[in-house]
């Protein structure tokens, strides 16, 4: 059985990321209005890595700036600390999904993003996979809510962790 192998296992993700990519480029009949809606900055407030490898911070100091189109569709950049507490980047589009919305002010949405992640360096560089340049493709799903201009989101990184974010949004 092959299915367990680590080139097997890269090969499944890069099929799921272009399969999710694409399904961004059909799911519209039009390309995404390029126009600013609103902006969001974000802060991460937890993280709680699955593994407890004693290697791993749970401080990550996220700061993060995006913006949306009237659409939902959104592109942004993340800073933070990675796992190993170095520098790290994430540049990322993606779209952000109306789930309930019982008023104008109180939303629950889930998000999807896709970009990529810079900063693990060093003897930390294959702590993610497709990172051979240093820079790797990441996949982050989240689900949050929204309060007036207050949003807050748990989004999962991998198999790793998961983080809780705040922000607002203007």
């Amino acid at each position: 059985m092959e299915w367990y192998k680590a080139e097997t296992i890269k090969q499944s993700i890069v099929v799921m990321f272009t399969l999710l990519i694409s399904g961004f480029s059909v799911s519209s009949t039009a390309y995404p209005k390029l126009e600013v809606d609103h902006w969001l900055f974000q802060t991460s407030l937890y993280t709680k890595h699955f593994d407890s490898d004693p290697e791993h911070t749970e401080s990550q100091n996220l700061i993060s700036a995006e913006a949306r189109n009237p659409d939902e569709w959104l592109a942004g950049a993340a800073w933070f600390k990675n796992s190993f507490d170095q520098p790290s980047w994430y540049f990322y589009g993606g779209r952000r999904f109306s789930l309930w919305e019982p008023s104008d002010s109180v939303e629950v949405h889930a998000k999807l993003t896709a970009g990529l992640l810079r900063g693990y360096d060093g003897d930390k560089k294959d702590k993610i996979p497709f990172n051979d340049l240093g820079v790797a493709p990441a996949v982050l799903p989240s689900i949050g809510a929204r309060l007036g201009p207050v949003e807050t989101d748990l989004l999962l990184f991998g198999n790793a962790g998961l983080m809780v974010t705040a922000g607002l949004r203007f």
